[in-house]
């Protein structure tokens, strides 16, 4: 199929090739008809200039829908031109004035035939050609007229070219099936452009290689309608000029005003079917298309027909969405409402799904009305599947607007907030008043009690959550309703658990899950209950198995949800408080898989925050801080309410862990809520405050974080070393300041208290060592490494293996030093903790100790060489191997693969010069290696 604008030439061409023959007395007649905006007006006036530089005498006019009822209104205006002679123009004007016209049928013929006489006078001399822009815009009288002067000019030099709208009013039809009677008429059609034809009209704008690279798009954005397509390459040329790179067209503000040009130029009823379309989505049903705009079905399925043909749509839909917004926008609001609400009726009544009747709902900007509510509620709910949050807030909130007081209200209220809390904490902010007044009024229901009470407590509402919870209480009293019993005693547990200072301003209704006897099992209660229980066993000495037990019950019980994401959390960390980071990174990872594909951002900042603390206490400190980062952009720092203690926590030590303490200073100026030191993550807190100031030597300031701590436990009556250690920090602190015995005297009020937990003992012992004298040092480090080398955190152990490195040089054992101080180097190294790093080997010192070590007189000097021949990976696995672990076990502590293992100990074995297993240890026996591990 040959290009469009190929056509376009043709049709230029037979014009002035039937211009030729009327200068030769052969009268000719052009019938162009086409879609709006597909290029009638732009070949007349081409088509016009040709004919006046042809020396032809031109009249032309132009149709109007609001000159329809004017008699011979086109008439005049042909015969009101600057080129009409003036004699002519009188002569012409008096006759449309006389009486004749408004006399019998008989008696107008005469008045149109006289006029006809007149033009054809003139064409002795010169040709006439008689242009028609929208003739189907005409009047009656000038059509006829038309008519009369087409069947008398076909031997004379008269041209006569007409454009119409391939849509006729009935009146129409005769003369145009008149005109296609006479043998002198040419019909000629014109047609949107095609795909080649874009690429063509491209070519004269851009390079050959470009146009045929962007024709695709083009043309599926405009249809191949000219004016859209001439819109199009506007609104990419501008956002050219302002500098922004666009591989292609986009539509914008030109093509916006271009659509609404088109709509205008068509048939009244046309912009109204377009706005009908753009209400409701699509032109699928003329039906309900029609009884929303109280027109008929034929009427709206010709606006239909119409609304293709000028490619503005396409398979009954708009071809963009930026052509569907315009119609919306130039809509005037108070119609566009109005068209909204009666498009959500409609549609409620034809059994339309909610989420369709909803968007009309929420669109219309009206206040909903009473059975409005349950399709709203329906639609937030399948809008949420959809993760369309912002859409099912909205639905939401015209649903609470259409109830009155009560419990409806209340529910729909509390669901609000647990969607605004999806997409951000302080998004709820504002609703949580209300809530806050209705659960003291005794409406809350049983399944909304926790988490409002726990949204209360992130936003660090302590007091009034505590005065809810004590309403909801003595409305509970009676024990006539078990769920809401159970449900005030989880939310008693939480907040207890949470903010311990509350515990005496709680009552006691239950133990959570026992106190639900009888009641419905709702699961958002009992994942709190259950989650507050499993955090106070992890806080508690001698319960860490039972706390492993009960948080992976959580996990296992509860899938991710609004109402289960806080205590899933503090399962979560109630592992890691255990000490069992491995099963905590297992479900962290699984929960984060699960919301990696929802745009749910405060699930994934949580799940981030807790993965980094995690990462913090496995000693992967570039780890933590990209995750705590994360957590923190998806969440503002304000909407962090009382978590922002947690993050930071992790975020401080991270980056002081790793030097950037430019970095760890600036967080510590992130303003806090003045609730925070009355909840765990205060203590948190407090003890990232005190690291930070410990490692840029502020050690007062570092003691007062760290005795505040203590303060703060000792007032709620719990010691809880390992979420916040205080005394092991604030010894660390006293050493600093040159007083060991302070600090031994904490450390050893520590180790008396029993810390079962690896991680805090092995810290213990560090800190005892360095209070200790020498000869006693290197027992307690050793013990030190070892308990550290069955856990996870690899920032202490490579502390424990510096100071036994130290403790050994300080005995006059260089090799050995230098074994141990290399190894906790490569260990730090591995965690990024820089610091720790130029500590440990310091650059100015490693030539002149490891020359010293290297003098040192020692036996089995040939052994030695074979064994310091090996690099530090082969001398971690070497002496690992040596001590009886197995490939696997070596492979789990040094985090490589099994394979990369035993690469290693083929090239051991052949450095040692042995051929198995069991004859490392004899052949490491006298190197300084002895002891490593």
């Amino acid at each position: 199929m040959p290009a469009n604008l190929f056509e376009w030439e043709n049709h230029l061409s037979a014009l002035r090739e039937m211009l030729r023959g009327a200068t030769q007395g052969r009268g000719r007649l052009a019938l162009v008809s086409g879609a709006v905006a597909s290029g009638k007006t732009t070949l007349l006036n081409t088509f016009a200039e040709q004919a006046i530089e042809s020396g032809a005498l031109l009249l032309e006019a132009t149709g109007s829908r609001a000159e329809r009822d004017l008699p011979f209104g086109i008439i005049r205006k042909i015969f009101d031109n600057g080129a009409m002679p003036s004699d002519v123009r009188s002569e012409v004007i008096a006759l449309l004035d006389g009486n004749g016209l408004e006399s019998t049928a008989a008696g107008r013929m005469h008045v149109m035939s006289q006029i006809s006489s007149v033009l054809l006078r003139m064409v002795e001399d010169r040709t006439l050609v008689v242009l028609v822009d929208d003739v189907h815009c005409g009047d009656d009288q000038s059509l006829q007229f038309l008519l009369h002067l087409a069947r008398r000019v076909r031997q004379a030099k008269v041209l006569i070219v007409l454009t119409e709208s391939p849509r006729l009013r009935q009146e129409q039809f005769t003369f145009h099936a008149e005109l296609l009677r006479q043998p002198n008429c040419v019909r000629m059609r014109l047609h949107m452009l095609t795909e080649p034809g874009v690429a063509e009209a491209l070519s004269g704008f851009l390079s050959a290689t470009v146009a045929a690279r962007l024709a695709p798009e083009c043309h599926r954005v405009s249809g191949g309608n000219p004016m859209l397509l001439r819109a199009l390459l506007e609104d990419w040329r501008t956002v050219g000029e302002h500098g922004e790179a666009q591989q292609r067209p986009a539509p914008g503000e030109a093509f916006a005003h271009a659509v609404l040009g088109c709509l205008h130029r068509g048939e009244p009823e046309v912009l109204e079917v377009a706005r009908g379309v753009a209400v409701l989505g699509d032109a699928r049903s003329p039906r309900l298309l029609g009884q929303l705009l109280d027109l008929s079905v034929s009427t709206v399925q010709q606006g239909v027909q119409d609304l293709h043909q000028c490619a503005i749509l396409e398979h009954n839909a708009f071809r963009d969405e930026v052509a569907r917004t315009a119609v919306l926008d130039a809509t005037p609001a108070t119609a566009r409402d109005a068209l909204h609400a009666r498009a959500a009726r409609l549609l409620h009544a034809d059994g339309a799904s909610a989420l369709d009747v909803a968007r009309q709902l929420v669109s219309a900007r009206q206040d909903a009305e009473r059975w409005t509510v349950p399709v709203l509620r329906e639609a937030a709910e399948f809008a949420l599947v959809e993760e369309e949050l912002e859409f099912a807030l909205r639905c939401l909130e015209h649903a609470h607007h259409a109830c009155g007081p009560g419990p409806e209200r209340t529910a729909l209220k509390a669901r609000l907030v647990s969607i605004a809390w999806r997409i951000g904490p302080a998004a709820a902010e504002s609703h949580l008043p209300e809530l806050l007044a209705d659960a003291e009024r005794g409406r809350l229901a049983p399944r909304d009690v926790a988490p409002i009470t726990s949204y209360l407590v992130w936003s660090g509402r302590l007091d009034a959550a505590a005065d809810a919870v004590a309403a909801l209480a003595r409305s509970a009293g009676t024990g006539d309703d078990p769920a809401m019993t159970a449900a005030v005693s989880a939310s008693a547990q939480w907040l207890t658990m949470l903010s311990p200072p509350l515990r005496d301003r709680l009552p006691t209704v239950g133990t959570g899950v026992t106190a639900a006897t009888g009641a419905p099992r709702d699961m958002a209660y009992l994942a709190y209950a259950h989650a507050a229980a499993t955090m106070s066993a992890a806080l508690t000495e001698g319960q860490a198995d039972r706390a492993v037990i009960e948080a992976e019950r959580v996990l296992q019980r509860h899938h991710l949800s609004d109402s289960t994401l806080q205590p899933l959390v503090i399962a979560l960390l109630a592992l890691v408080l255990a000490g069992r980071l491995d099963l905590a990174l297992s479900w962290c990872e699984r929960l984060l898989g699960e919301c990696s594909a929802r745009r749910v951002l405060t699930w994934q900042a949580l799940l981030s925050a807790v993965r980094a603390e995690i990462a913090l206490r496995q000693g992967d400190l570039q780890v933590a801080a990209h995750q705590a980062r994360g957590a923190m952009s998806r969440i503002s720092v304000q909407g962090w309410g009382v978590g922002i203690g947690l993050l930071l926590s992790t975020l401080i030590q991270a980056e002081t862990g790793m030097g950037h303490y430019d970095e760890a200073m600036a967080l510590l100026e992130q303003p806090l809520p003045d609730e925070l030191f009355q909840t765990l993550p205060g203590l948190l807190y407090l003890r990232a405050r005190g690291r930070c100031h410990l490692a840029t030597g502020r050690y007062h300031a570092a003691l007062g974080d760290f005795t505040a701590a203590g303060e703060l436990m000792e007032a709620w009556r719990m010691d809880m070393p390992l979420l916040t250690p205080w005394r092991v920090d604030a010894a660390e602190t006293w050493l600093a300041l040159g007083d060991p015995k302070r600090a031994r005297a904490l450390a050893e009020e520590q180790l008396r208290l029993g810390p079962e937990d690896p991680r805090l003992r092995g810290a213990l012992l560090v800190v005892l060592a360095r209070t200790d004298e020498l000869k006693r040092r290197v027992p307690r480090l050793k013990e030190a490494v070892e308990i550290l080398e069955g856990g996870d955190d690899r920032i202490q152990l490579a502390i424990a293996l510096g100071e036994l490195g130290r403790a050994y040089r300080s005995l006059g054992d260089f090799n050995r030093g230098r074994v141990f101080v290399r190894k906790a180097w490569h260990v730090a190294k591995t965690c990024g903790a820089d610091p720790l790093c130029r500590e440990l080997m310091p650059r100015h010192a490693d030539a002149g100790e490891f020359a010293a070590a290297a003098a040192q007189p020692s036996q089995g000097a040939e052994q030695q060489r074979d064994v310091e021949a090996l690099t530090e990976a082969e001398v971690r696995i070497a002496v690992l191997a040596a001590h009886g672990n197995t490939n696997r076990e070596i492979a789990s502590k040094l985090f490589v693969t099994v394979s990369t293992v035993e690469q290693h100990l083929t090239r051991i074995y052949r450095k040692l010069n042995v051929k198995r297993r069991r004859d490392l240890p004899a052949k490491l026996s006298d190197s300084s290696l002895t002891g490593t591990v």
